[in-house]
């Protein structure tokens, strides 16, 4: 059961490392969405953050259930522009990380409800942290393609 609850992250980040060093590199990226895609790792760090540093009771599930829905709907905020700027693989493979992105969030939920998994939340921000840095410097200093 474990690897089922764990499998959701695995599907994430592949989907994401193909979004980012497939599609992102492909198309390049528009100013606009080179300031909004660290806002939305932003804001998943702040949800395992969270997780990382409460322990678990109703009062900080109410906290991270808002921090959760936060995070889902800022992902989307982008998709006006992009039915119109990406390709159809594109625009499936955002529908799919819009679609597990909850479910990993729901996950960890259930992890932290059972304390099973502090360290991972940890690693998670952590990962997601040097992907928010790569984020900012590939797309600010080493994209040749200035939008």
């Amino acid at each position: 059961m474990k690897a089922l609850l764990f499998s959701s992250f695995f599907i994430q980040g592949l989907a994401m490392f193909f979004d980012e060093f497939y599609f992102h590199r492909k198309r390049g990226l528009p100013l606009w969405e080179k300031l909004g895609h660290p806002l939305d790792s932003l804001s998943v760090i702040c949800c395992y953050v969270f997780l990382f540093f409460y322990e678990y009771s109703e009062a900080h599930l109410w906290i991270y259930i808002g921090l959760s829905v936060f995070s889902s709907l800022l992902i989307t905020k982008d998709e006006f522009v992009h039915t119109s700027k990406c390709e159809a693989s594109e625009n499936w493979l955002h529908a799919l990380l819009f679609v597990i992105h909850p479910v990993t969030l729901f996950v960890a939920g259930i992890l932290w409800y059972q304390s099973l998994a502090r360290i991972f939340f940890g690693l998670q921000a952590l990962l997601i942290t040097i992907f928010l840095f790569y984020q900012i410097f590939y797309w600010s200093y080493y994209d040749k393609r200035r939008n």
